[in-house]
């Protein structure tokens, strides 16, 4: 299963947050961006509860300001569906 998260946090504190979501488990990537959200990051778990679980750790990321989820589908002919 995979998840994305777009977070947002306060200025000046991406490095920090950013070294702080590189320490938890399930995820596989995690970096800067610009725009609405500071920060990009991606889970991969084998279960929901897992990735439920990684998901709470990120919003309780000091300087986390807000999060946004977007997990993935599988079955709708999207290259995820071609790594099966």
């Amino acid at each position: 299963m995979i998840t994305y998260i777009l977070a947002t946090c306060i200025p000046g504190n991406e490095k920090e947050v950013i070294q702080k979501i590189k320490e938890l488990s399930n995820i596989v990537e995690v970096n800067g961006i610009m725009g609405k959200y500071d920060v990009f990051v991606k889970i991969v778990a084998d279960d929901v509860t897992k990735v439920d679980s990684t998901i709470s750790k990120v919003r309780t990321v000091p300087h986390v300001t807000s999060t946004i989820s977007i997990p993935v589908l599988y079955g709708q002919g999207g290259t995820i569906d071609d790594e099966k």
